[in-house]
């Protein structure tokens, strides 16, 4: 008897077993039938190549245009180049010492092309691709005519060495064999849901006849995977219900009262608005779980710092967690310039019912740790500022009444739930989201599914407009020059700039001479190239560009003579903090960095943002990046450098940035061109990912019911005692880690 348990190596052989397993990481039938196909190919129409990306392993439904056959000069043997096309554009196939091959891919013979997507001189190819071509009189597949009888052809996400057409054999291998499986759905679900059973829906998924059979199973697993999640987060939210949180009234007399009539600056109607809200979740035993969303420079930190300081007002603590030293020590010392003598308590100078701001990371040196850890611990600090060094077992708080969570997507909720359960055992401290990252109303209900959602959409006050250009150093080599003498122009101005990298270089994994001189190509558009052919596997994509290569070629080449800094996560803190404080003063002209910069740092004389490799960066992060320009009185410009071909979709990703500052519909951008990723792990884009059929984006509807239905059954049946159906396919659909993170909630 076969079940969705059973090994695959002992269904389908050990050998077999071993390289799904290595390779896809499929070890049991269940793990097979769940690794759905991409896409379906009609058998009278051709693959789209337009859009592959280079590195990624594809699988093209392809007809020969033509052959070719040439000796290599600098080494024996021969290369045959097969150009194969979808009808609009063609790509590349390249084999060497396979002389053969030529006598077989005779032009105008159809057939499916695997392999890993390279590039050769701005070309894109397939390198030694697989293969397997359709008979030229009977469009069949001689002995593997069964894999592609059908009208529709399963398309599945591959591996070197793994051809979609190979994994089809193994599901048709499983399906013939299994044993089919008890449906979780209870039936009066399933039928006031219109949903096909389970294992209807995974037989046709992979084997159907026609796309309506694959409508009705995608909307069957769409189903499961929403209504998992939703019961996972239905459970949170009634975890969260079970410990009152402390109660934070407001007082007329407190240090809040006092900031609010000292600010500087006139608070916004969303900030107003949103503050209210905040204002009421804190008067109450239920504890708030809230996120604010809003753009770069809508004012979320006042918001929180307002939350903050009511919370202080009632005798209690407040803790904010930034995901790097840098926002930390940024948000400390903002925190402290806008309370002024407001956060001196004890201090010279410090007003009668002023409190303190402190600091804790993980670089403070051991008395520095010790006095942050006391004051956090005694209560002396009614504001903590920390990194992940927040959620470590060793601190602890007197009385924490709120966790405020900045750039939420850089936690997941795990580590946001391990700094709410530093509030001890009885209570769960209220707890407040910001992102800048602005988020769709599908990915709330289900990544932030446990928070009420609050938006901040008023434009920033003050803000200058910011441009955005890609410069493509692989089609338009000289527009690199032009983006240095644009720096000199802005420094001698009297601006400054950002330069990005996505690497810090040195002593990391994979760094070195090959990295300096990828730097350099990029820094002073050195051509590499040659007469003669890539290796075997063709071109490699070179290591991303790392910081102390390119600062050091800038420094000694285009921007020599200006005075460029270093910064990067590795840097000492102290270290860190000088360098900016650097910056900000006006001491450097040039800061070349990692994403440190990216969140929490306001330079207003910085003009221009050169983000290196930015096709190595997420939609989401160009935009925040780009936000640290264009803060004073000049115009921003951002510059996107990348050596993407055009025609691909990461192409396509930086013109959409560049066409747009718009972050809302950036969000929605880049939910459509990543994975929907680890939605409930600490990893929020992990490569394992519980959604392997509902979208984020598209599914919206199918995400709200869901939700609906999750609610109703934790409402009635919080452990799902009596749907032991459901309970199971919680365990399967969302990764067993992550249950039994939630059993412990």
């Amino acid at each position: 008897m076969t079940t969705l348990d059973a090994k695959l190596d002992g269904v389908l052989g050990a050998k077999t077993g071993k390289a799904l397993d290595s390779a896809l990481g499929l070890a049991t039938v269940g793990d097979l039938l769940r690794h759905y196909p991409r896409r379906y190919a009609e058998r009278g129409e051709l693959t789209a190549i337009a859009g592959l990306e280079i590195g990624e392993h594809a699988t093209v439904l392809a007809q020969v245009e033509r052959v070719t056959k040439r000796t290599m000069k600098s080494r024996r043997g021969t290369i045959v180049e097969a150009r194969i096309t979808d009808g609009h554009r063609s790509l590349s196939c390249t084999f060497f010492n396979q002389a053969w091959r030529e006598r077989e891919l005779l032009p105008g013979r159809r057939g499916m092309f695997a392999g890993k997507v390279t590039a050769y001189r701005n070309q894109l190819q397939l390198a030694h691709p697989e293969y397997q071509l359709f008979d030229s009189e009977s469009t069949d597949l001689g002995s593997a005519a069964e894999e592609f009888a059908a009208a529709l052809i399963p398309v599945y996400p591959a591996a070197q060495g793994l051809p979609s057409w190979s994994i089809g054999r193994c599901v048709r291998q499983v399906l013939d064999v299994w044993s089919g499986t008890d449906d979780p759905l209870p039936v009066a679900l399933r039928e006031r849901m219109g949903l096909a059973d389970l294992e209807s829906a995974l037989r046709k998924i992979h084997r159907p006849q026609n796309f309506a059979e694959v409508a009705a199973a995608q909307d069957r697993l769409k189903w499961d995977e929403a209504l998992a999640v939703q019961l996972v987060l239905a459970q949170l939210r009634g975890a969260a219900k079970s410990h009152p949180a402390p109660v934070c009234q407001r007082r007329d007399d407190g240090v809040l009262a006092e900031f609010d009539q000292r600010m500087p600056f006139e608070l916004t109607n969303g900030q107003r608005e949103i503050g209210e809200q905040i204002a009421v979740d804190l008067t109450t035993e239920h504890p708030m779980n809230r996120l604010v969303q809003g753009e770069v420079g809508s004012g979320k930190t006042v918001v929180a710092l307002r939350a903050m300081l009511q919370v202080v007002d009632s005798g209690r603590q407040a803790a904010m967690l930034a995901p790097t030293e840098v926002l930390a020590a940024q948000h400390a010392r903002s925190l402290r310039e806008l309370l002024g003598d407001l956060a001196m308590a004890g201090e010279l100078g410090g007003a009668d019912n002023a409190t303190r701001v402190t600091l804790l990371t993980g670089s403070l040196t051991a008395a520095q740790r010790k006095k942050a850890l006391l004051e956090a611990a005694s209560g002396e600090a009614g504001i903590v500022v920390g990194t992940h060094a927040l959620i470590q077992d060793r601190v602890s708080f007197a009385d924490l009444g709120l966790v405020v969570v900045d750039e939420q997507h850089r936690f997941g909720v795990e580590q946001r739930d391990a700094l709410r359960a530093r509030g001890g055992d009885e209570v769960s401290p209220h707890v407040l989201v910001m992102t800048a990252t602005p988020i769709p109303r599908t990915v709330a209900m289900t990544v932030y599914g446990d928070l009420e959602t609050s938006a901040l959409r008023e434009l920033p006050q003050g803000r200058s407009p910011i441009s955005t250009s890609v410069v493509p150093v692989a089609e338009k080599p000289s527009w690199l020059d032009r983006a240095w003498a644009r720096i000199r122009e802005e420094v001698a101005a009297g601006h400054q700039v950002y330069v990005v990298c996505p690497r810090i270089g040195d002593d990391e994994e994979n760094s070195g001479k090959g990295k300096k001189k990828a730097a350099k190509s990029a820094v002073d558009d050195s051509d590499g190239g040659g007469e003669e052919p890539p290796p075997e596997d063709g071109e490699e994509r070179r290591p991303p560009l790392a910081v102390l290569d390119v600062a050091e070629q800038l420094g000694a080449g285009p921007l020599a003579g200006l005075r460029v800094g270093i910064l990067h996560g590795r840097l000492p803190a102290d270290d860190k903090d000088a360098v900016m404080r650097a910056f900000a003063a006006g001491e450097l002209d040039v800061l070349v960095a990692t994403t440190v910069v990216e969140v929490g740092v306001n330079v207003p004389n910085a003009t221009v943002m050169v983000i290196m490799d930015a096709d190595r960066f997420g939609v989401s992060q160009l935009h925040q990046l780009r936000g640290r320009v264009g803060r004073g009185s000049a115009p921003g410009l951002c510059l996107l450098v990348t050596d993407a071909m055009g025609g691909t979709t990461t192409r396509e990703r930086l013109d959409a940035v560049a066409s747009t500052t718009d972050g809302f519909e950036l969000a929605r951008l880049d939910l459509e061109l990543r994975r929907e990723g680890d939605i409930l792990g600490a990893a929020q884009s992990g490569r394992k990912s519980g959604l392997k059929m509902l979208s984020l984006l598209r599914d919206e509807d199918v995400i709200a019911r869901a939700r609906e239905e999750a609610d109703r059954l934790i409402g009635a049946d919080p452990k799902l005692r009596e749907y032991p159906g459901l309970a199971r396919m919680v365990a399967e659909v969302v990764d067993a880690d992550r249950a039994e993170y939630l059993e412990k909630t």
